[in-house]
Parts: C-alpha cells; structure tokens; sequence
C-alpha cells in the first residue's frame, strides 16, 4: 500500500555498505490556545454495507451492454483500456464509491494533493511489455536512447533525498540500517541479500521464474510450493537469520507492501519483495520509483480516460443472475435512489473476493483476509524540520507504523506555505476483522495519540507545528498473502470464470496487492471474455 517493492529495485550489497465518506466528523483540539483541525474520511462502507440488507426498491430502468465490468479500480480499469485498445467499444463500468481509482485515490488541500492509498511504482520489469506501453502512453516512458537505455520523465521520479531512517537517535541516508552495526551484522545483510540475488534468476524446470510479475506467470514448481506454505519467521530462522537490524527491515519491508509482517505472511511471498523486480529494465534509474504528490491516484487518471462516457459512479451492484440470453445485474444508484437492470453478455467482477461473495451465491471467500491501514495526512507549518531536508520516504527504526511520505517531495517549486505529509499504518496481526473493528470504532482524540506517540520518536516537537491532521480509515485496503493464499486451492477456484459469462479480475487474486498485479489481472480477464 505505501510502497510497491521497492527494495526490490536496489543493489543493496552496494547500497548498504558503501557507507467511505468525506469529512463525516470534524472535531478540534486545543493546544496552547490554537485551533488543531482533525478529520476522518475513509471508504463507503456505509453504503457497501447495505449488501448485507440489500433492502434496494425495484428497478426502474433497463441498459444493455455486451461488456459490463463491475468494479473502478485498477483492475477493472484495465479492463476497459484493453477492450478499447482491442476495438470492442461497448462496455460499461459500475462504482461504488463517488470516485475511480479503488485504492489508489488521492485528497487534497489548498497546499497539496495526497494519496490515500498506494503512491508509487517501481520500475518495471523488461519482460512487463505491456506496463512498459502503458506509461509510453502516459508520458512516462519517452522511448530509448541510442545506448537502448529507457529515456524517462525525471519530474515523475523521485528527487533526491528519497529516503531515510531514524536509527539510534539520527537520521541516517538510505532505510537499510547501516551505522554502527557490528560486522557480525553486516554479514548477515550481505549473505541475504546474495541470497535475494539468487532467487531473482532462479528459474523452474518449466523455464519460468520462481518469483515473478506478474503472479501467475511464476513457476509451479515443488520448491515454490513449499515457500508458499511455510511462514516466512520460520524459513529465516532455518536459514539462521536472527540479526535485529535485519529482521527489523524484512519485517517493516512486509508490512509496507502486505500489510502484514514476517509473523504471517508466507515465505514465498516474503521473498517475492525482494526477487520479483528484477531490475532488468534501465541501469541509470534503478533505484529511483515513479511517484507523484497524488499517489497512483496518477495512474487511475490516466486508464480513467478509457471509461469517458461509459461509466457510472455512487452505483452499488447487489444481485447477479445467469440467464440464458446473458447475465442480468442489478446495482442500486445512490445519487437518485433508483434500481438499475443492466443485461449483459458478459461480466466481469473486478471488486474484492469479500464483496463477491455477497452478491453471487455459493461463493467460498473465507480464506480472503483482508488488513486494514490507518493513513494520515499532517499539514505542518513550513518551519516543520528547521534546515533539516525532509526526504521523498521517511522510516523510523522500530515504529509501530510505516513512517511518512512528504507529499510535496516533486514540487520543483520550493517555495511553500505549508508542509504536508502523509503518514501510513498497517494492522500486522492474525485477527484481521478485530483489528478492522477496532479502527473503525476509533475517534478523533485516539487516532491522534497514536499516530503522533509514534512519530514523536524522531519529532519529539512535532505537535508544535501541525495545521491539521486528516485521518483515512481502510477497512479491507489489501489481501494478506499468509502461507496457502496465492497457489492455494481456494483461491485457484475464485479464479475461474462461470459458465463463461461470468470473470473475475481483482489483486486479491494474485494474492498481492500491487499496481502490476492489478492491471495484469484486468488485462488476462479482458482477453478471456473476449
């Protein structure tokens, strides 16, 4: 969600050792006689919830569509960028929320836009043709230059400083912990990291690799298998790695792109951060991301111009039903509180396994968890960190959370009123549905106190200087790849389509929960239907 693999991106043996609903709630504090501004938005669920009553009235108009896709984030965006690039123009999309994007939309105030969910992409693999053509069509990706070394846009990367960790009461340049650790240490970051190498290149006897993206073109073979059935605390502590400093960042490194740490996730999908970028595609940028202030809500703008015309938003699909001539669906227009029919040849669900289940019968989705994660977005006063240079990522050794994004990192304009960043918390625990109740029922007074105890660790006067403080709740923000998830039996079935009239395209399905995951899933389901 904060990130998308991006160790993944580096040389790390050089790097390390070379030195929903808007503004429902407005409430505010007072501190030393000034107003503090606390908010809390988050997704529908008031709305999503209603699948559960499903007290909708009739329906009042009928639409016909050959395509209908179910589902505005990226991969049912992707979706719709495939069907039109392939000439098939009669498709429709459906909503819920009052915007497209899924988890990658953005907020914003008079001094920023920011993201509130995933922010950046990586690089992509050479073999990731299609990604790769996406961002040439997005003005990313400006063609090759003599060397046939990728020319792209450095305004959509990240500047420098990118990133930084407070470790032993300092910042420190880079996130893999580096002064003053023993040689003891040192040795251990260097035999994983080799290890991380190996795994990069290995491939099966099927010729494809054991950890690729996307997901479902990696090898099946039985030494995957058993990575993707075993937890990965347990495989590091059979390869012997026991290092805090190590531990520490493999752990945060999985909160950051799973939600969940080394504890719960299995250790295919452990070691899948690191060995699944192969960092194949450009030798200048291989360490910088793309990222904008908004997040990939950037993205979703861009595959949104597929949908102009041909999609409707605030619209709650709650029924799906086989028919001989097609698929019938009904979705609930919340803005005119009026039930639509729409017949179609074809369906595809682009929406989460936990939301399928409640519309289609005799779905099995019960070994689908989801993580929920707490973002905040802080406006500081522009004296927030003094001289100190606020680097693009900002991590704390040892937090609670997964530290901050500064939002305003790319402004080539300098000159700034107010500083804004964004602070992201995952819920790592094997009791997702009560840590999601927990965050749910937590108020202004309580989120506030958690967030800044932990960003006091490295900004002890942090309070003095914020303007305002936007908190995002996601109740189900990503799938939680734990041992069996990704080439379990379980999710094998969720795959597979109904009587050929029925697709499903989701991240869930991938067992990871990233840009390239998604849009892939959007693309494969595409090509089925069609």
């Amino acid at each position: 969600m904060k990130s998308g693999g991006k160790y993944s991106r580096k040389d790390f043996l050089k790097t390390v050792f070379l030195g929903s609903l808007i503004f429902p709630f407005l409430h505010y504090c007072e501190k030393k006689g000034k107003s503090l501004l606390l908010k809390i938005t988050g997704t529908n669920y008031v709305l999503g919830h209603r699948l559960w009553a499903k007290d909708f009235p009739g329906f009042t108009e009928e639409i016909r569509t050959r395509f209908l896709i179910i589902g505005g984030g990226m991969s049912g965006l992707s979706a719709c960028r495939f069907l039109s690039k392939n000439n098939h123009q009669d498709y429709l999309l459906l909503e819920m929320e009052d915007h497209l994007g899924g988890n990658s939309s953005n907020g914003q105030n008079k001094f920023s836009k920011f993201p509130l969910g995933a922010h950046y992409l990586p690089l992509p693999n050479k073999e990731n043709k299609e990604i790769i053509e996406f961002l040439e069509e997005c003005g990313i990706y400006l063609g090759d230059d003599e060397s046939g070394e990728p020319v792209l846009d450095e305004y959509q990367m990240t500047f420098p400083q990118q990133e930084r960790l407070f470790y032993k009461n300092t910042w420190q340049n880079d996130i893999v912990p580096q002064k003053g650790i023993s040689q003891e240490v040192q040795d251990e970051f260097i035999r994983f990291f080799q290890l991380m190498n190996r795994f990069r290149e290995k491939k099966g006897m099927d010729g494809k690799y054991w950890f690729n993206i996307p997901v479902y073109e990696s090898s099946r073979e039985e030494g995957v298998l058993q990575l993707e059935r075993i937890l990965f605390k347990d495989w590091l502590y059979q390869q012997n790695f026991k290092s805090e400093e190590l531990l520490w960042l493999l752990d945060y490194s999985c909160r950051d792109d799973y939600g969940l740490g080394i504890d719960y996730v299995s250790a295919w999908a452990g070691i899948h951060y690191f060995a699944g970028r192969k960092n194949n595609w450009s030798k200048k940028y291989k360490e910088q991301v793309f990222t904008w202030a908004e997040g990939n809500a950037r993205l979703a703008e861009h595959l949104s111009k597929y949908t102009f015309g041909k999609h409707f938003t605030n619209h709650l699909t709650f029924d799906i039903q086989l028919k001989d001539y097609g698929v019938e669906v009904k979705t609930f227009d919340n803005d005119t509180k009026r039930t639509k029919k729409i017949i179609a040849e074809k369906v595809l669900l682009a929406t989460p396994q936990f939301v399928n289940e409640r519309i289609i019968k005799n779905r099995d989705t019960e070994s689908f968890n989801y993580v929920p994660w707490l973002l905040t977005t802080i406006t500081l006063k522009n004296e927030f960190g003094g001289d100190e240079e606020l680097a693009w990522d900002n991590v704390i050794f040892g937090s609670d959370g997964l530290g901050y994004i500064y939002d305003q990192h790319q402004n080539v304009n300098q000159v700034m009123t107010e500083k804004v960043i964004t602070y992201y918390k995952s819920f790592s625990t094997d009791d997702c549905k009560k840590a999601r109740k927990k965050l749910y029922s937590m108020k202004e007074k309580e989120l506030k106190n958690r967030v800044l105890e932990d960003l006091k660790k490295a900004h002890p006067l942090i309070e003095d200087f914020i303007v305002e403080m936007q908190f995002h709740k996601m109740g189900h923000a990503m799938i939680a790849p734990v041992p069996n998830q990704i080439f379990g039996r379980k999710t094998e079935e969720a795959r597979k389509d109904i009587e050929g009239k029925i697709f499903f395209a989701h991240s869930d399905l991938s067992g990871i929960s990233i840009f390239e995951e998604a849009f892939y899933q959007g693309i494969k389901a595409a090509k089925q239907m069609i």
